[in-house]
């Protein structure tokens, strides 16, 4: 990735205690521009303070893109809507690690691989016994995934000569895993992966499937699943994905990176949105379906309540996602036949809200998990496994961008700086004259 071919004319300029410095300004393909300050601490002694890294590029990236103003999310140039409609989650994924659409015959090979790869090492069956019962699936997932690095280290050497093969595996292992983590809990006999079914289907199947109650595979489901899991496949540097390439960076193994990135999926302000969505909108249910009482404490500054699922960190216009959820959801509860009253609940806080200028003034539109929770819960996920079927989803991505930066020559092993506010030197204090810890500080 040549970045020297993005330097523009134009230069940015920075003037500290009466002296100017210049700094290069890089073009994006779209977008934000970006200043390079990678020379500032060597030139200035200074450093940059960016909480959250809101305004801090920390990589070049040509996997995904996304307008929060416009409302856009593009896989490797492809508009999310098109891929959604026209492809399997599979597609999808082949597309973002390989960096173009498959053909037929590549399209089957990746399949076929997955299809060999499905399957778990006995030994490694056993380990669910050795949860504690009501364990979180995502520390199972966790601990899963980065345990696949003892079962296949030679997946570790060279790793970008094998990148197919182990994305494969992690793309068949891991639904395995996070089933059979549903199965466990329930104390119910696991279901093996199948060889003709679909992706999607094998993991319904794997998931249902009874031997006193065969699952019944609905195509409508499957096409749900699959579109759920395409819409969350990637988005650029979030949380997990930066998570994933920052341990990465240490060239640690594509395992334990995507290990790393499940757990910080994992924290309710990032993967945990659409299930804190139902629990939101079951409270409201069962306090009688009064949500204007609720808009009313969202718009109340006072309040500390938050109306879930509206908003977002980067998208100040519709979330493209939710708009194809929104018709999702309807397609499958009238294939299932069910009447949601939080489905009813959803849909009549969208509308008083995207009338209501408090939040129209805010940008404050339905997000991707204002409606996904309602239709995982519809199919017969629960609650918590919400996250899993994030993690699930956001696979790909993660692979892409592990991938990405090995292959990047402007790699570097992440070192983020500090601004130290501690004390200077202090006078050592032998113990026995040591007073409490607050009057030492004062």
């Amino acid at each position: 990735m040549d970045l020297k071919k993005r330097v523009m004319a134009e230069k940015a300029k920075l003037t500290i205690d009466g002296e100017t410095y210049e700094l290069p300004v890089l073009e994006s393909t779209f977008g934000d521009k970006a200043i390079d300050i990678s020379s500032l601490r060597q030139r200035t002694g200074c450093v940059t303070l960016d909480y959250g890294y809101m305004n801090t590029g920390s990589c070049a990236s040509a996997i995904t893109y996304l307008d929060g103003k416009q409302g856009t999310l593009n896989y490797r140039g492809y508009p999310i809507e098109t891929l959604a409609a026209e492809c399997s989650f599979v597609e999808v994924s082949y597309l973002l690690i390989n960096g173009c659409l498959p053909t037929e015959n590549e399209l089957r090979n990746f399949k076929g691989m997955m299809n060999k790869y499905a399957l778990m090492h006995e030994d490694m069956v056993h380990f669910f016994d050795r949860f504690p019962a009501g364990s979180p699936p995502m520390s199972i997932l966790s601990s899963m995934v980065n345990t696949l690095s003892a079962f296949y280290p030679e997946m570790i050497n060279n790793p970008l000569e094998q990148i197919d093969k182990m994305a494969a595996r992690l793309l068949s292992k891991v639904r395995t895993i996070a089933a059979f983590s549903y199965k466990k809990s329930l104390g119910q006999p696991l279901t093996y992966p199948r060889p003709d079914y679909s992706y999607c289907a094998n993991f319904l199947n794997m998931m249902f499937d009874l031997p006193v109650s065969p699952y019944e595979v609905n195509p409508v489901i499957v096409n749900a699943l699959d579109k759920l899991l395409i819409l969350h496949a990637d988005h650029e540097q979030n949380c997990s994905t930066s998570t994933v390439r920052l341990v990465g960076s240490a060239h640690v193994n594509l395992y334990a990176s995507i290990s790393a990135g499940i757990s910080a999926l994992w924290g309710p302000l990032h993967g945990g949105a659409n299930q804190a969505v139902m629990d939101m909108l079951e409270r409201i249910h069962l306090e009688g379906g009064n949500y204007k009482k609720y808009i009313d404490k969202a718009k109340d500054p006072n309040d500390s309540f938050r109306l879930v699922g509206f908003g977002h960190r980067v998208y100040k216009n519709h979330d493209p996602r939710s708009r194809i959820l929104k018709k999702l959801c309807d397609e499958v509860l009238q294939t299932l036949n069910l009447s949601n009253p939080l489905l009813d609940l959803a849909k009549e806080i969208e509308e008083v809200a995207l009338r209501d200028d408090y939040f129209v003034e805010r940008h404050l539109y339905p997000n991707v998990d204002f409606y996904s929770g309602i239709i995982y819960k519809s199919i017969g996920i629960p609650n918590d496994m919400f996250t899993v079927m994030f993690a699930l989803g956001r696979l790909p991505g993660w692979i892409a961008h592990w991938k990405e930066m090995w292959d990047d020559e402007n790699w570097r092993i992440g070192r983020p700086r500090q601004l130290y506010i501690g004390p200077k030197q202090r006078r050592f204090v032998a113990i026995g004259d040591r007073k409490v810890c607050d009057e030492r500080f004062s």
